[in-house]
């Protein structure tokens, strides 16, 4: 569904996740308007505890992907539609959120831009939903269950939360856009729980779905 020139979804997973890089709190939210990633949100899971992950940070080093508490928990579609794009080729690869870690890490992010959508979103999944599409990214490999051409209904599994692409932890990342190329536009959306009125999580906000 939208509202004028918003795009409005369903949250794409239960559970406890925490919000990250809202355009609530600015636009474009993940700093960079390329591969209509304007308005995008990011989300992490976590547990009772608010964290995602019991492991302590370190100045240095990086986490495995299975020891963060919402790896691999499932991904659902926001929108009913007609699946646009699947990718499932990229390995979930070591989280680096150490501050050292993590800054090395965002050294390497130009030649991520430069080899294109796939490299950014690593597996993902795109809904066709008007003129625009829908995308969940950063997907746990091999886990992707729905193909091209195929119609998903809103709560249906479209694979699980990984660590694939530009991702620093588990999490998924939502964004609506004209396309997956570099120069798309972003498209302002927000979220519909039922019940309630749409709108948009801030940047620390622990989502219950």
């Amino acid at each position: 569904m939208s509202a004028g020139d918003v795009i409005e979804l369903a949250f794409p997973f239960t559970g406890r996740w925490l919000t990250q890089n809202s355009p609530a709190d600015r636009v474009p939210s993940h700093g960079t308007e390329l591969f209509g990633t304007s308005h995008a949100i990011d989300f992490v899971p976590v547990g009772a505890d608010g964290r995602s992950t019991p492991r302590r940070i370190r100045l240095v080093g990086t986490e495995p992907p299975e020891s963060f508490v919402g790896f691999g928990r499932p991904i659902l579609s926001p929108v009913a539609g007609v699946v646009v794009a699947v990718y499932d080729g990229e390995a979930d690869h070591v989280a680096h959120r150490a501050p050292l870690t993590s800054i090395a890490y965002a050294i390497t992010q130009p030649s991520r831009i430069r080899a294109g959508a796939a490299a950014i979103a690593g597996n993902h999944v795109a809904i066709g939903v008007g003129a625009g599409i829908v995308l969940l990214a950063h997907l746990r490999a091999g886990s992707v269950r729905v193909r091209v051409g195929q119609h998903v209904a809103v709560g249906e599994q479209l694979g699980e939360c990984g660590n694939s692409g530009n991702s620093t932890e588990p999490h998924v990342h939502v964004q609506v856009s004209t396309s997956l190329e570099r120069q798309a536009r972003g498209i302002p959306l927000a979220f519909t729980p039922p019940p309630g009125r749409a709108w948009v999580p801030r940047n620390g906000e622990i989502i219950e779905a």
